[in-house]
């Protein structure tokens, strides 16, 4: 078994301050005995005022909360999915960006997120992320001390077809870092988590954003580790911090052993409407 640290984070406005919590974040994860550290959607800024977050927008070789990372990384020696940062692109659009590091700092898979989040809820919350941020174009798969990773981010989770692809190519975990509402997590955080670690007989770690942020967004919280048979072996509640799970790939063998999904799938040919 390996173990996985989650870092449950109250991400505000200012990077610095959130920098700092990655970097004890990676101190902890290391000193726990992790062997990989996960941390939540928009790990480096929440700030929906865009004017006040245009000055703390970068490129990636110039992202500040990026640099400090993987530098903390190098220095305990411990890799890390960094879950995404917003980052400057040339056409002057953002990615909602996400990063594995290994353990001498160095960045072995990027993803851009590639389901956008725009809805409009009972509440009356209304987002609209693609107004600022471009789709990404591809799935990601990288090989890492816990097994083979497929890559996600938040609003993906809704979107069977990508896990589909991601355990088609190998991946025995997926990572699903996110900053959901808290109607939306009420409803359907857990059922849809599991569903996902289901299908794909693989693990699910899922870091995630928790409490009111300085900004005055709210997000559901609950970081939390499936396991392939469903079963939720971590779930750290509402308050942030750092949680530890053992990640046992004999897990995964035995799962798609009882069910094998994987060998069952098929084409599915075009509908006939009748």
């Amino acid at each position: 078994m390996t173990r996985a640290a989650l870092l449950q984070m109250t991400s505000g406005i200012d990077p610095a301050a959130n920098a700092r919590t990655l970097v004890q974040g990676v101190e902890q994860a290391a000193a726990g005995g992790a062997a990989m550290l996960f941390t939540p959607e928009m790990s480096g800024l929440i700030d929906r005022d865009r004017n006040r977050a245009a000055a703390s927008l970068a490129h990636e070789g110039d992202d500040r909360v990026l640099a400090a990372v993987r530098e903390a990384a190098a220095k305990a020696g411990i890799w890390l999915h960094l879950g995404s940062l917003a980052i400057l692109r040339d056409d002057g659009k953002l990615a909602n960006r996400g990063y594995v590091i290994d353990g001498t700092g160095a960045i072995r898979a990027r993803y851009d997120k590639m389901h956008l989040f725009d809805v409009d809820l009972p509440t009356g919350e209304s987002w609209r992320e693609s107004n600022s941020y471009a789709r990404g174009e591809r799935a990601v798969t990288v090989q890492t001390p816990l097994g083979v990773l497929g890559l996600a981010i938040c609003y993906d989770l809704r979107f069977p077809d990508l896990f589909r692809a991601l355990s088609d190519a190998g991946a025995t975990l997926l990572s699903i870092p996110a900053a959901f509402t808290r109607p939306t997590g009420a409803a359907h955080w857990h059922v849809l988590m599991r569903a996902r670690a289901i299908e794909a007989g693989a693990f699910v770690i899922a870091a995630a954003q928790t409490g009111v942020h300085e900004d005055g967004r709210a997000t559901y919280g609950h970081s939390l580790v499936s396991d392939p048979w469903g079963e939720i072996v971590l779930d750290m509640g509402e308050p942030a911090g750092l949680a530890f799970a053992e990640i046992d790939q004999a897990r995964v063998e035995d799962a798609r052993a009882r069910i094998p999904v994987l060998q069952h799938r098929r084409a599915i040919p075009e509908v006939e409407a009748l």
